[in-house]
């Protein structure tokens, strides 16, 4: 009979699994590793912070059994299909009703289902989460809006001349600190500092206030993504020029041909009917109206060429053949501009054509499609660049009436078709690190002057593994890379304490957590003053449970009581482990409806 009890287990280690079981580690919590769920190096990487390594015992059932699943606190289902973490929450359900079942879904409608009655744990979307860090690091958006209860916060990251946090920026929360060393190097985050600390010109300082705090510091809160600004005089002028001249450059050169041929073949008619046409004689509006009817031959009414000369009845003739065979190949060069027009904006390489200042998305994948829409929300043009023409998500593209280009990211080409040069952004966003880095480094290639000037547009990179990050920034200069792990790994974590996250964002290359506590009277938060905390982690608002009164900030003197809810913010881990702090003596919790369906 095993001893474990209150242990995590842990089933998928593929994408964010690792940084889970890390995390989780750092929390002082059994880890206990489904090995049938994980690949060999994926277990030599976490050897050092799991419990123990259960193997296959043929059935789920008996693997989970295995695995102690009935003295177990929470399972953790991050495999890497969607029917994987289906099975395995639904088994660990049915054997251990009390379990905190925490999985991770990407399909909407199956996550939906899941919430429904899914008792204590939590079902989450990763792409969700991650979603608007990418979204704001495309819109260069400095301003990061969270809800703490009916209040609106926006942290807000403004550069500095020097001196205190204080002289700056009064009594706005300081949340970080971020200094370059050297140029070229990477920033160097101080996460949540006094206010008397010590700015030097060109930090950038990440303060976190109410809209109306910012106003008055002389600071303009952004307006929230989904507002669509009404473009100027001179952006409607220039974006009707460029599809004006788009559209033209669609059409067959054949056509333009054509169209000279016909114009010629009126102009030489016109001129000959006016000066040669006898009996009773043209004006110049008469010989053109003349030469129209011929050539579209739709007979003589008022005019013919009975009583003309010989040579201008054969002219005739030749005027009807050629308008004929003229206005005929137009028509075909006009339908086939309408027809391929029709089929290509399927593909989206005509509307692509069109476009400006819009933001480009690489791999139409669940985390794409979620950042596509969420930039469309922002009232920005999206066009994505996907390599499988059967990709399962062009339906819900289409909904969305998202141009796709079918093509390698990797080529010049593709990047010509998808108007890389006149964006705005572009976001790299495929499960594939390898394939990330290449087009980034195809994209810096092409822009090599712009790069070389800084006056690059941002590209935006997802990248899973967290110390390839940092390696591939340092090394080929990508100021905008996300590590998708470092984001929503928090939510994971804290859902199987049975804790409360409200959201996530970086500074710098620091990812910091939002988070929400109820101060548990068997915790050991209890009696603690604000200013005992970790000094990496920063109490922005206390709602008391005697008054219901939300205090912000709260004075450094200000100590927990039993039953109040505090708001901290601060790095990953040193948020989890206060977190923590405060329900370490609590039973397990009920589930944090906020993250129910996400």
């Amino acid at each position: 009979m095993s001893s474990r009890r209150g242990h995590i287990i842990v089933c998928g280690l593929d994408g964010i699994g690792v940084t889970i079981v890390e995390q989780l580690h750092r929390c002082g919590q059994q880890v206990v590793i489904v090995e049938q769920f994980a690949k060999p190096a994926q277990l030599l990487s976490v050897a050092a912070w799991t419990t123990a390594v259960v193997g296959s015992q043929g059935s789920l059932a008996q693997t989970l059994a295995a695995a102690d699943i009935e003295t177990a606190s929470a399972i953790v289902c991050v495999a890497a299909d969607d029917l994987k973490n289906v099975q395995i929450a639904l088994q660990a359900r049915h054997m251990n009703d009390r379990l905190r079942v925490v999985s991770q879904l990407g399909n909407n409608a199956v996550r939906r289902a899941m919430a429904v009655d899914n008792g204590p744990g939590a079902v989450i979307d990763s792409a969700s989460l991650a979603a608007p860090s990418i979204v704001e690091a495309c819109l260069g958006r400095r301003m990061h809006e969270m809800q703490f209860g009916a209040t609106t916060f926006v942290a807000a990251t403004l550069p500095v001349a020097g001196g205190t946090l204080r002289s700056a920026f009064g009594d706005l929360a300081p949340v970080a600190v971020t200094r370059l060393a050297s140029a070229g190097s990477q920033p160097i985050v101080f996460p949540c500092p006094g206010r008397d600390f010590m700015t030097m010109p060109g930090d950038q300082a990440t303060m976190l206030g109410t809209p109306d705090e910012l106003r008055t510091r002389g600071i303009d809160f952004e307006p929230p993504a989904g507002r669509r600004e009404s473009p100027s005089v001179r952006q409607r002028l220039k974006r009707s020029t460029g599809n004006a001249r788009a559209v033209i450059g669609e059409f067959d050169r054949g056509l333009f041909r054509a169209l000279c041929v016909l114009v010629t073949l009126v102009i030489v008619s016109t001129t000959l009917l006016w000066w040669q046409y006898k009996k009773p004689g043209m004006g110049p509006l008469d010989a053109l109206y003349f030469t129209i009817e011929t050539v579209s031959t739709v007979g003589y009414g008022d005019f013919s060429f009975v009583h003309q000369d010989l040579w201008l009845r054969v002219w005739a003739i030749l005027l009807m053949l050629s308008g004929v065979g003229t206005i005929a190949v137009l028509m075909a060069y006009v339908a086939d501009f309408l027809i391929s027009r029709r089929l290509n904006q399927s593909i989206g390489r005509r509307r692509a054509g069109t476009m400006s200042d819009h933001v480009i998305v690489v791999g139409l994948g669940a985390f794409g499609l979620h950042v596509a829409s969420r930039l469309l929300a922002a009232g920005k043009q999206v066009v994505v660049i996907e390599r499988d023409d059967r990709n399962r998500f062009l339906a819900a593209a289409a909904e969305l009436n998202l141009p796709v280009i079918f093509g390698d990211a990797t080529s010049p080409a593709t990047l010509e078709i998808a108007r890389l040069r006149n964006a705005a952004a572009i976001a790299i966003l495929t499960s594939n690190d390898m394939v990330n880095i290449e087009t980034g480094i195809a994209i810096r290639d092409m822009l090599d002057e712009q790069w070389v000037t800084g006056s690059a547009l941002p590209v935006v990179m997802r990248v899973f593994d967290r110390s390839l990050s940092g390696t591939i920034s340092a090394r080929f200069g990508f100021q905008n890379i996300q590590s998708i792990e470092e984001i929503t790994a928090p939510w994971f974590v804290a859902a199987a304490l049975g804790l409360d996250v409200l959201g996530a964002f970086s500074v710098g290359r620091q990812a910091f957590t939002i988070g929400c506590l109820r101060v548990s009277a068997e915790g050991s938060l209890v009696g603690v003053a604000m200013e005992d905390l970790s000094t990496s982690t920063r109490v922005i608002a206390l709602q008391r449970a005697e008054t219901g009164m939300l205090e912000h900030p709260p004075r450094r003197g200000t100590c927990f009581e039993a039953g109040d809810l505090a708001y901290i913010v601060g790095p990953n881990d040193e948020l989890i482990s206060v977190l923590r702090r405060a329900t370490a003596m609590a039973s397990p919790t009920e589930p944090n409806p906020s993250m129910k369906g996400t």
